[in-house]
């Protein structure tokens, strides 16, 4: 059930077309942003440049925006993006443990440190360690890395913002063969 805090807004036909076409639906995150179309649209084209970019794993930047999903509770971009893992053949497996990722075993040591990466990135304050960066660095390289970040930094944007509006999941993940795990829930112990 959605809670919208911002009704949605009529957009173009031809938008409206083209992500039916694309995912099935109509993404309620633009249809409630399409009350200034400025926003809306600089969003949707930064988020298509950066489906473009090649310089890190795509594996490692859809498990990031996921973490990052996770850790802030947008239902909305953790149901799109393993939604998007299985339309892009990454490991379901995988993708399906990555709310709780400390606790499963199927990750790689690189797919660890990405996965603490995103969390500390999202982290507030930020957490990022020295050490966990030259690890990163040194195992992705430059151009990786620095995609990496800015990938973990738009998984923020759009996270916090589909949350504030309270936009939540449309049910993307319902088409996906393996179930998405929970999030474990926190110990409330000091």
């Amino acid at each position: 059930m959605s809670t919208l805090r911002v009704s949605k807004a009529e957009i173009p036909s031809e938008l409206r077309e083209s992500m039916i076409k694309q995912f099935g639906a109509v993404a309620e995150p633009v249809e409630v942003t399409w009350h200034n179309p400025s926003v809306a649209q600089a969003a949707l084209e930064f988020g298509a440049r950066i489906a473009t970019w090649d310089a890190a794993d795509e594996s490692l930047k859809t498990f990031a925006h996921m973490a990052v999903a996770a850790q802030v509770g947008c239902s909305w971009c953790l149901d799109l993006n393993y939604f998007a893992a299985q339309s892009q053949g990454l490991d379901m497996a995988k993708a399906s443990q990555v709310p709780r990722w400390r606790e499963s075993d199927v990750f790689t040591p690189l797919e660890r440190d990405v996965l603490e990466y995103a969390e500390a990135m999202t982290n507030t304050p930020p957490t990022v360690t020295d050490e966990l960066s030259a690890r990163l660095l040194e195992q992705l390289g430059p151009a990786a890395m620095v995609e990496l970040t800015a990938c973990i930094a738009f998984a923020n944007l759009t996270t916090r913002s589909n949350t504030a509006l309270g936009i939540t999941s449309q049910g993307f993940s319902d088409a996906c063969d393996i179930p998405l795990a929970g999030r474990p829930e926190k110990s409330m112990a000091a």
